[in-house]
């Protein structure tokens, strides 16, 4: 049996970081209502996890820095078409949708953590835009989410990659003419 070969591609501090974000989303979501030492723990821990990716984004291993995988709109847009046509290539890293979707839930997700930590200020305790504008952005994180998952889905079908797989071993199959390093 030929084994294939692998290219590491997410560190461990990517992965940590990445696994860890879901779980701290998905326990503060889920505890938002009911357990409230909780879900402001769960916050604290996304803010950091938030904080630790934008150092990474600048002084992180190749494939976690923004300058990697953050393209110009007129690249996702010929990106997107190219999929469209199904003639997009692979990435070795973030695709231009992938990237701008990474960008997106650390947006959403700093927003998040930010106007749930103003909450527990004395400036900002009890005003009703900031807890409007937590739960709006909440409920954006989640559609975001589920936007990545068939993202997810979609491009392992596509290409014949388990992505999943990927960001628990850190590995992706080594790149073959034509892809994207």
């Amino acid at each position: 049996m030929q084994t294939l070969a692998t290219v590491k591609v997410w560190d461990p501090l990517v992965r940590i970081f990445h696994w860890g974000l879901v779980g701290s989303f998905a326990v503060a979501f889920l505890t938002a209502e009911d357990i409230r030492d909780v879900h402001e723990v769960a916050g604290y821990v996304a803010g950091g996890l938030i904080a630790t990716r934008l150092v990474m984004g600048f002084a992180g291993s190749p494939y976690a820095r923004f300058r990697q995988f953050l393209r110009s709109p007129v690249e996702v847009v010929s990106y997107l078409r190219s999929m469209i046509r199904h003639r997009d290539r692979r990435y070795i890293g973030h695709n231009p949708l992938g990237g701008l979707m990474v960008m997106v839930l650390i947006l959403a997700m700093g927003g998040i953590a930010l106007t749930g930590w103003l909450q527990t200020t004395d400036a900002y305790w009890g005003v009703e835009w900031v807890e409007e504008l937590h739960e709006a952005l909440a409920n954006l994180m989640l559609g975001a989410v589920a936007v990545h998952l068939c993202g997810v889905v979609f491009e392992s079908i596509r290409h014949n990659e388990n992505l999943v797989a990927a960001m628990i071993s850190g590995r992706k199959r080594a790149p073959a003419p034509g892809d994207v390093v």
